[in-house]
């Protein structure tokens, strides 16, 4: 269905965030979204400006981060994608484009956000996978201990102690479904988390605990008493970007989205 700006469009980004200073657009860096924008815009010979389903930080990659746009000209889905695609660099690619209905607003109309972080354990760091995985030197975590703290993330509650400074949320309040710590082999260690949103840095916060709870240099009981004392000065220091992906927005069946991206080097 076409609004007053014209017909509205879906789709789904895929980058490395290494070389970028985020996905919001800023005036004196490289961003995401300015390089979206500008390919979309020269495929549609008119400015275009996109909205996203979350804004990541700098160094954050996305594999399923999901935009919509309006344009009054006629263009066909794989017009869309085959021509931004060829004015992205290689470190930026859409997956797919689709017509959606004017209500579709890629925020806004999100049921939830799922977020990977992957730590690399072993003793030397990854040449092929620099800025993929946050490599660490430990020989070992416990990892029982980092899904029990991590289970107290579940539900609604205020999570003030991993709230970046500088977040412009109006509530500290989030909605966690999902929290998983999970074991992929070879060193490979995951942490899943899945909710209606986030704050700022909130999932590296969390990482940045859960770290230290892995190395038991904190107690489950501590991180608990963290959680509660909705104090940000109180918890461990922010983990790096390097390991974090916005992974996949879930919206209502209606909008019949297709499927994000993947990532064969990183297992479901």
């Amino acid at each position: 269905m076409e609004s007053d700006t014209g017909q509205r469009w879906a789709a789904c980004v895929e980058y490395c965030g290494r070389a970028y200073s985020g996905w919001q657009r800023q005036v004196h860096s490289p961003s995401v979204q300015a390089r979206v924008e500008t390919a979309l815009t020269s495929v549609a010979d008119h400015p275009v400006q996109v909205q996203c389903a979350g804004r990541t930080d700098t160094g954050v990659h996305g594999l399923g981060q999901i935009v919509h746009f309006d344009s009054r000209v006629a263009r066909k889905p794989h017009n869309w994608l085959l021509g931004a695609n060829s004015c992205l660099p290689d470190d930026i690619a859409l997956n797919w484009v689709v017509p959606v209905d004017e209500e579709f607003h890629a925020r806004f109309s999100a049921l939830s956000r799922t977020y990977r972080y992957f730590f690399l354990m072993r003793p030397v760091r990854s040449a092929h996978l620099a800025g993929m995985v946050t490599h660490i030197r430990d020989e070992s975590l416990d990892l029982d201990a980092m899904q029990s703290a991590f289970s107290h993330c579940l539900g609604e509650m205020d999570f003030s102690s991993f709230r970046g400074a500088g977040c412009q949320s109006n509530s500290p309040f989030r909605n966690l479904s999902d929290a998983r710590v999970i074991d992929h082999g070879s060193g490979l260690i995951e942490l899943r988390v899945q909710a209606n949103a986030f704050l700022l840095h909130m999932v590296r916060n969390l990482a940045g605990a859960l770290l230290e709870v892995g190395r038991s240099s904190l107690t489950e009981k501590a991180f608990q008493k963290l959680l509660q004392a909705k104090d940000r000065r109180l918890a461990p220091a922010t983990a790096a970007p390097d390991g974090l992906y916005l992974w996949r927005v879930e919206y209502p069946a209606k909008y019949r989205l297709p499927e994000g991206g993947s990532l064969p080097l990183l297992q479901e």
